[in-house]
């Protein structure tokens, strides 16, 4: 009874660190390095907006450079997406949906822009 009961345990185990592709989830190691690189990540730009430490343009330039590296936590420790073979579909997914979301706030953009001009030629 005790051999089936760690049997199943370490089923478990394994069901909790891996898909049923096979594919691993991440360890807690890993989740706790990208969990405090984004707490650090976020209480950067804090500490930056409260404090007044940069002029306002510089300040909006560093807030951008630190929310793409947010981002890019968020995607590496959280969703797993890397270069590797097993997470290149995932990837690829991935490309396409930020792919076609620029196009949509690009073309909106565009219009946009282009409704505001016309509309200003004949006031």
């Amino acid at each position: 009874m005790a051999n089936n009961h760690n049997t199943q345990a370490a089923g478990h185990a394994y069901a909790n660190n891996h898909s049923h592709s096979g594919k691993s989830h991440g360890s807690l190691i890993s989740y706790i390095v990208g969990f405090i690189l984004s707490i650090v990540l976020t209480l950067i730009p804090y500490y930056l907006v409260v404090n007044h430490v940069l002029p306002t343009e510089m300040g909006y330039i560093a807030i951008a450079v630190l929310a793409v590296l947010q981002l890019l936590v968020q995607l590496i420790f959280f969703l797993h997406l890397s270069l590797a073979p097993e997470g290149r579909n995932t990837l690829l997914s991935f490309i396409f949906t930020v792919i076609v979301l620029f196009i949509l706030v690009a073309g909106t953009l565009w219009i946009m822009y282009n409704m505001n001009v016309n509309m200003m030629e004949h006031m």
